[in-house]
């Protein structure tokens, strides 16, 4: 590296770190070592404002006087260690941030210019046209999900139930097991061979996106054809899980392959949606598939609005609120005109079983006090088993990552383990529980003769049902219907409830985590409508509600102690049962379970987040924020280069360095004194750079060969695995001597602060903005003008505390 020219490292006034530049405090005895003055004026005090007295801990001095504290707030390193890779589905991948600012260049200055009024309308059509197709392949996508859910596992109930009836037990246990494990396998081996990232619900790593955080493969089609095949396998295969959660990555996965214009890689591509090749608009689009996915999963429009506004998304906009309504209301459209559809008998075993829809509202409840108060008791009930079900699944996700580590064998091995965990608990249990004579006057079918319904005969003799064979022996939404059926007080046996309890809560731990795609709902829904049954029907004359009611606001106080939303969790639960009466109730059944289980832990994809190790950042600072400033926190060295930089320069940094962002400084002669450009990233000189378009001579040009040369959309993003690789760019000895000018494609209007800002002002600022580099520049004149660049890592926990230990007991 010519070092004459750039990239440069700053002059020594500035400590330096590996992209991105810091005060390094590690010399503190006479001399002020790493630039930084002796002198006790230049001394940084901070003072706790609680008792106006310096805190120990936080004070800093540079003078060599001996009366300073005992705990200076020292720095432990320069360099950022903090990990580049993260857990996603069930393998490890790289991961880098996304670029929502908008690149003000020349080039984007001179495209805005020239577009016509006619190609901003072509725009706006496109992107309505978008959220249009989202909605209804999100819709199509849903229904067929459970098309084939319900006659898969369907047809496997209707040939145990045959053999059962024939006295067969044991051949009926075996196809039982055989179906589930075939399916289950088959699941296991699609996701660790064809898709890894397809397993899990897929919610922490769009919810993780939509913050900023990409990773390989998270969105790609290759994840999409797991998402939607393995779901089917997996819920079809008996296990505890649900399809919603899959649903919401799956809504994500179609807005992103239609964002960025389909896939080279599958020859499904379209020159004409070349306008949204950039993250802002795909992040749009992949908060409507996000909703759409909630909406197609629960026929819950609004609610699909709702979580992705409270659970997913990290910005939000009013333009965004009416388009998301919009796709989640062309979704509730599509699922209405094809349910119809099937209610001729035209989509086999499909029927009432598939996209859950529990209408409760034959009548209008009335409750009392004592039911006010049973519902506070179910709240807590709810935090306390939410807070221990988020606790315990935490541990098993950390072990079932080092088997996931060893292998797709060991992944599809642990998954059919589980697999018969599962068969001989769903098949076994009820054979413990008591028959029960079939109710006299019963609207439905006593014994249960087919696929579904609420009386299972099981072993029992005609005229009895197996209440426990009711709940296991159905898919997941049919057992959710038996346990929110109103007017069946008498249905299920207390003990029943206890067992179906204890399994589905320990089976639902299990369960999620295997390399199968999978989601949470549907187990915590089951679980907590199964305790919340218990309890109305230990209440029994007692309360004026109905245990079907108690079941919902059971269900309801578990995802609110589990997965601490709200609003969004309220609306998808009023609309699946149409049973706006409940509205009070269930509000306060979530405000106390949310409350009570917010004193243990996060919510469960909130902690999904932090095991991954996505650097997701929340939207408030941390408190130990404010104890520091942007300037304590970069990193070194930095690199920058000159506004005309030699061509050899450039290659070698881009050869040696990840660094997605480079500061742009002109110096001496092109300015009188060191003066900051802006920011280059790195796709743009990759672009430029594979242009070839080279000058023997180091002088500023005016651009017009570049914007001759290139058009705005050649910098746009490409597609994952699509851009270009300084890997794919060969030079020649004369060319890497010759010049390029930066300017024409250098952000001249980077976001910046000064080095002196409030870090946690500055980490607001970043997250609200939605950055990717935050450049610090220097408070007072005759510096470097660019002291570093704080990115999305500089600003987690793990970086700030290990670079100030001292920190950890002060917060």
């Amino acid at each position: 590296m010519d070092g004459n020219h750039a990239p440069h490292s700053n002059p020594p006034q500035s400590p330096e770190r590996d992209g991105s530049f810091s005060y390094d405090i590690e010399s503190m005895d006479g001399g002020g070592g790493g630039g930084l003055r002796g002198a006790a004026s230049e001394a940084l005090l901070r003072f706790d404002d609680d008792d106006g007295g310096p805190r120990d801990s936080l004070l800093r001095y540079d003078d060599d006087g001996g009366g300073g504290p005992r705990e200076p707030l020292l720095r432990k390193r320069t360099m950022n260690t903090t990990s580049q890779i993260a857990i996603v589905g069930a393998n490890v991948f790289p991961i880098e941030s996304l670029d929502y600012e908008i690149v003000e260049n020349d080039l984007f200055k001179q495209d805005w210019r020239s577009r016509k009024k006619k190609q901003i309308f072509q725009y706006v059509v496109l992107k309505w046209a978008l959220v249009l197709l989202i909605g209804l392949l999100t819709g199509l996508v849903g229904f067929f999900n459970n098309l084939a859910v319900e006659n898969i596992a369907g047809f496997k109930l209707l040939i145990t139930g045959e053999l059962m009836l024939q006295n067969r037990y044991f051949v009926a246990f075996l196809a039982y097991g055989g179906c589930n494990l075939v399916l289950g396998a088959t699941a296991a081996a699609i996701c660790a061979y064809i898709a890894p990232a397809a397993a899990g619900s897929g919610i922490p790593e769009v919810k993780a996106y939509l913050n900023g955080v990409d990773a390989y493969s998270i969105l790609a089609p290759s994840t999409l054809f797991v998402k939607i095949f393995g779901s089917i396998l997996g819920v079809s295969a008996g296990f505890v899980l649900g399809k919603e959660g899959p649903m919401v990555h799956t809504g994500a996965c179609i807005a992103n392959l239609l964002g960025q214009g389909g896939s080279r890689k599958y020859h499904l591509t379209c020159n004409w949606l070349k306008y949204f090749k950039n993250d802002r608009d795909r992040r749009d689009l992949i908060t409507c598939g996000a909703a759409a996915g909630v909406a197609a999963a629960f026929r819950a429009p609004v609610g699909g609005v709702l979580f992705a506004l409270e659970e997913a998304a990290s910005w939000w906009r009013s333009a965004l609120l009416w388009r998301t309504f919009f796709t989640t209301a062309v979704v509730a459209v599509v699922l209405k005109a094809l349910i119809e559809f099937c209610r001729s008998g035209k989509c086999g075993l499909f029927g009432q079983g598939g996209l859950i829809m529990f209408d409760l509202s034959s009548n209008i409840p009335t409750y009392g006090t004592q039911d006010v108060i049973a519902i506070i008791v179910l709240g807590i009930i709810g935090g306390v088993f939410g807070g221990l079900f988020n606790f315990l699944l935490d541990r098993i996700l950390r072990v079932y990552s080092i088997i996931n580590e060893r292998g797709a064998p060991l992944k599809i091995l642990l998954t059919i383990t589980i697999s018969i965990i599962t068969s001989a608990c769903s098949y076994g249990l009820p054979w413990l529980a008591p028959c029960t004579p079939c109710p006299v006057g019963s609207m439905e079918e006593c014994p249960t003769i087919g696929r579904s319904g609420n009386y299972k005969s099981f072993q029992c003799p005609p005229g009895h049902y197996n209440g426990l064979a009711s709940l296991f022996f159905n898919t997941n939404d049919d057992a959710i219907r038996n346990l929110f059926s109103r007017g069946t007080a008498n249905e299920f046996h207390m003990s029943s409830l206890f067992v179906f309890f204890i399994a589905i809560y320990c089976l639902g731990l299990l369960t999620y985590g295997i390399a199968v795609p999978s989601g949470l709902f549907i187990p915590v829904i089951l679980a907590g409508a199964t305790y919340g049954r218990i309890v109305g029907t230990l209440l029994g004359p007692m309360s004026d509600l109905d245990p079907g009611l108690f079941a919902l606001l059971g269900a309801a106080s578990f995802l609110g102690g589990t997965m601490r939303m709200t609003v969004s969790v309220c609306v998808i639960l009023l609309e699946l049962t149409n049973e706006l009466h409940m509205l009070p109730l269930v509000m306060l059944v979530l405000l106390i379970s949310k409350t009570i289980a917010d004193c243990f832990n996060k919510g469960v994809y909130d902690q999904i987040v932090v095991m991954k190790g996505l650097p997701f950042m929340e939207a408030h600072a941390e408190p130990y924020m404010r104890q520091l400033v942007a300037g304590d926190v970069v990193s070194g060295p930095l690199i920058s280069f000159s506004g005309v930089e030699k061509v050899g320069n450039i290659v070698q940094a881009l050869r040696i360095t990840g660094h997605n962002g480079f500061p742009v400084v002109d110096e001496p002669p092109l300015t009188e004194a060191p003066e900051l450009v802006g920011m280059v990233l790195r796709s743009h000189l990759l672009v430029l750079l594979n242009g070839n378009n080279f000058m023997k001579d180091k002088v500023k040009t005016s651009g017009s060969f570049v914007l001759r040369r290139f058009g705005a959309f050649d910098f746009a993003k490409p597609g994952s695995g699509k851009g270009l690789k300084i890997e794919d760019l060969d030079f020649t000895d004369d060319e890497m001597e010759m010049y390029v000018d930066l300017h024409p494609i250098t952000n001249t209007s980077p976001y910046t602060v000064v080095e002196t800002m409030s870090l946690a002002k500055a980490a607001v600022l970043f997250r609200a903005l939605g950055l990717r580099h935050l450049l610090v520049v220097p408070k007072t004149p005759g510096r470097h003008p660019i002291v570093g660049i704080l990115t999305r890592h500089d600003l987690m926990p793990e970086h700030i505390l290990g670079l100030f230990p001292n920190l950890r007991k002060s917060h």
